[in-house]
Formats: C-alpha cells, structure tokens, sequence
C-alpha cells in the first residue's frame, strides 16, 4: 500500500495558484490509485479503498469528484487519454502482409499491456452505466475500423461475403476480451503470445 500523505491541502495561507496546483495534484493522485486498484484486479474500487491507498480523507476524494460514478469514468478516461499514442498504428495500411501484421500486433499486444485492467473496469461498468458503454461502443467501431484500413487490400477482394467474414474473425481474435484469454487465463507473457497471434492474424488474412 502506497500511502500519499504529502498530498493533503496545506493551510489557507498558500495562494490562490499553489491552491490550483494541490487540488490538480490531489485529483491527480486519486485517479491513479484508482488505476493501481484495477491493476490489481479491484476493479470497483470504493472511496473509503481510494482514500486509504492517496492518504486523503474520504471526504477529500469527495472534493474533487461527485460521487463513486463520476470518479471511476475519471480514471478510466485518464488512462485511456495517457495511452492514446498506443490507440495508433504507425504508417496504418503501408507495407506488404507480413509487415503489416507484425506491427498491428504489436501495437495492440502492448496497448493491452497497458489499459487491459481498465478495460476490465469499464467492461463491467458498462453492464449498468451507459456513459460507459457507449464510451466503450466508440472505442470498439475505431479500433475495428482501424483493421479495415490496415488490412483493406485482404479485406476488399470482391467477395463481400468473404470479406465481411474475415473483418470479424479479426476483430474477434483482438477484442480486448480475446487478448485477455492469452495474458490473463493462460497467462502467456506478450512475447509468448505474439507469435500465435502473428501466425493467427497471417493465415486468416492471408490467401
């Protein structure tokens, strides 16, 4: 347990901006030890559990955030934000096959690296909160998107039938949930994956 007794507002005589900077730090903490709770398969975390692990009151995590609702949707948005770089593929739809499928898996190996457990998260929260779920609805259509574009020479062949067939077989092997059967049930490392998926995603798309 990371205790963060550093980040309790000091006395009324800082100034107004040293008073903006503490409150930004203090959300700040609270939100990443919401995102540390994930990470460690608490993936409902409540107030009393946050506070404990920043070293704030409750009623100071409290301060900053509504209620439990609008805190998680906060932590879940900031990950997904300071991972946004990894939501990208670099040079999307250039380079043979081969190159193609190298990068792509890469690109989601590690981006589930790093927001699998605030997937999780929000994937249960989506059963009850529809800001969530159509947050994650959002996310699903880009990234599924994104496979159509890097793929569009193996997934526009004339064949619709074919085509739309092998959209979905990929965007199935890589849904989050999919990912999660490798690194969390099996518990294969990223390394130890890649090359299932890398031989997986080569002979779906190939000819």
């Amino acid at each position: 347990m990371t205790l963060r007794p550093d980040v309790e507002a000091p006395s009324s005589t800082v100034g107004v901006d040293g008073r903006s900077a503490i409150r930004d730090r203090n959300r700040t903490a609270v939100l990443d030890a919401v995102l540390d709770l994930f990470s460690e398969d608490n993936l409902s975390p409540g107030p009393e559990e946050v506070a404990l692990r920043v070293g704030l009151s409750v009623r100071s995590v409290y301060r900053y955030f509504d209620d439990h609702d609008s805190l998680t949707r906060a932590a879940i948005a900031r990950n997904i934000e300071r991972r946004a770089l990894l939501f990208r593929i670099p040079a999307i739809g250039r380079g043979d096959l081969d190159d193609r499928v190298d990068r792509f898996v890469d690109r989601r190996l590690a981006l589930q690296t790093e927001v699998g457990p605030t997937v999780r998260a929000a994937r249960m929260r989506a059963t009850f909160d529809e800001v969530v779920r159509a947050d994650m609805e959002v996310s699903r259509t880009f990234l599924r998107g994104q496979i159509e574009r890097h793929f569009a020479p193996e997934l526009t062949t004339g064949d619709p039938a074919r085509d739309a067939a092998r959209l979905a077989a990929a965007d199935a092997l890589f849904a989050f949930e999919s990912l999660d059967h490798y690194l969390v049930h099996r518990r294969l490392t990223a390394p130890e994956a890649r090359p299932l998926l890398v031989d997986a995603l080569g002979a779906l798309l190939g000819p």
